[in-house]
């Protein structure tokens, strides 16, 4: 399994949504994904209180942390973008192996996208957003999630050869 998955990577498997994958071919990339995700994001946890920044008299007008960490932003979220067109193209193949409808491929990143915009949202307008909107949006995440992982990582189609 290993040379196959080594000749995914060099022809950049995530490029395009055509072919079929196997279940243990999408946890791996799936897999693989996630620990770039997880390390990306674990980066922006450290530098976005730098992204906090109040002008005051005593401060200067250019602050390169400040600076620094919303070119790191621009970077991180063209990366999540990047992220997800895989996670789709990733999940598209194996769909299409479990003889599923590929546009279902799309539900985990558009959660994630809608649980991220709640939670960059809801601090703003407080008054008006609760944060069970928040909760109940992180469930359906949660959700699409669990069955994607479950659907595509370990159930095999039942009269298709994966590839």
């Amino acid at each position: 399994m290993a040379a196959a998955w080594s000749a995914f990577i060099r022809r950049f498997g995530f490029r395009t949504d055509q072919g079929l994958l196997d279940a243990r071919t999408w946890r791996e990339g799936a897999g693989l994904l996630a620990v770039i995700f997880a390390f990306l994001t674990t980066i922006w946890l450290f530098l976005e209180p730098n992204a906090h920044r109040h002008l005051s008299p005593s401060s200067g007008l250019f602050d390169w942390k400040t600076f620094l960490t919303f070119v790191y932003l621009l970077f991180y979220a063209f990366a999540v973008l990047f992220i997800g067109i895989s996670f789709y193209n990733l999940s598209a193949k194996r769909l299409r192996a479990r003889q599923l409808p590929t546009g279902l491929a799309g539900v985990v990143p558009l959660a994630a996208l809608f649980s991220g915009s709640a939670h960059w949202l809801q601090p703003r307008v407080a008054e008006v957003l609760s944060g069970w909107y928040v909760v109940g949006i992180d469930s359906l995440l949660v959700g699409a999630i669990v069955w994607t992982a479950l659907e595509l990582g370990f159930r095999e189609p039942l009269d298709v050869e994966a590839k």
